[in-house]
């Protein structure tokens, strides 16, 4: 019995070849995606103290997260009797220490009309990104329910960051003070539910007008006075070859890089020279006091400000 064979056909080598062909030419080439423009692309923060006058970031940038602090506004009008004092109290200031910079000048905000004193509220508030109307919040609720206030200024100091990098030369609130303190404590709660420090205890409400950058040194000690008036100052201790004439009251000067001075602290007679000759004049009662009407906050770069209502 025969057996039937069944014929398998198999496919050329020319047809395997048009097939592979086929198949190749189906296939098409992916797109590069186009790069993201520029304004898409956030920006960190760089932390170069060469960018910022010298100064160093106390607390590093994190993404997210907002640095803010609450202050009054005082506009001094320029060619007032106010403004040329502060210029003129400036200017001793610089021939006492050069190394002092107003504020004023890398202000890009600046007026051309007035100079704008800010009295502090708080320290430093760091909130997240979904923090932030909820302190606007606060604020405007504190605004609503706070009547507005006259402050003046009574005397020149000099006070020092909690870091101590950098001290700075303000001046004093006098009448004012317990309205301040009143627009502090309301913050408290708020505060105190972000788990963040709160303000001074006893604050010395000022405003500061300049500043310098500080070099800390292990020989240099802290001293701190207790009281209303407390201040933080650096002693020279141990440092003869650091102190120009021998003089604890002198300022060494020391190089940084960009240019950019630090100092160990201000000389002692900076504040005596610039109350005896400008005080009297600063706390004259014929100088108007300065109408406090609104209630600011400051996150990031933006400013808002509330009118106070009560």
């Amino acid at each position: 019995m025969k057996r039937n064979l069944a014929l398998v056909s198999y496919s050329s080598s020319d047809e395997e070849n048009d097939s592979d062909y086929v198949s190749k030419s189906t296939v098409t080439k992916k797109k590069k995606l186009p790069s993201l423009s520029s304004s898409l692309i956030v920006q960190t923060p760089k932390d170069d103290p060469a960018l910022h006058q010298g100064r160093i970031r106390t607390t590093p940038h994190v993404d997210g997260q907002w640095a803010s602090h609450v202050f009054v506004s005082i506009k001094v009008e320029k060619r007032s009797a106010m403004y040329n004092l502060v210029l003129d109290a400036l200017k001793a200031a610089k021939n006492i220490e050069p190394a002092l910079h107003d504020f004023s000048e890398f202000d890009e905000k600046r007026s051309d009309e007035y100079l704008d004193l800010h009295v502090s509220l708080s320290r430093p508030i760091y909130l997240w990104t979904h923090q932030r109307n909820d302190l606007k919040r606060e604020i405007k609720s504190l605004a609503e329910k706070s009547s507005s206030f006259k402050i003046s200024f009574t005397t020149f100091s000099v006070l020092t960051n909690d870091e101590e990098t950098r001290t700075f030369l303000a001046l004093d609130v006098g009448s004012g003070h317990h309205e301040l303190k009143l627009l502090s404590d309301g913050l408290l709660p708020f505060i105190a539910n972000l788990r963040q420090k709160e303000y001074y205890a006893e604050p010395h409400f000022h405003a500061s007008i300049a500043w310098a950058l500080l070099r800390a040194t292990p020989t240099c000690s802290k001293v701190i006075n207790e009281g209303p008036d407390s201040r933080v100052s650096l002693t020279l201790a141990n440092l003869p070859s650091l102190v120009r004439n021998g003089s604890p009251s002198s300022t060494q000067v020391l190089p940084l890089t960009n240019d950019f001075e630090q100092i160990l602290q201000l000389p002692a007679s900076l504040t005596a020279t610039l109350n005896e000759q400008y005080a009297s004049r600063l706390s004259s009662k014929s100088w108007s006091a300065y109408d406090i009407r609104d209630l600011c906050v400051k996150i990031g770069k933006d400013v808002f400000s509330w009118r106070l209502q009560g």
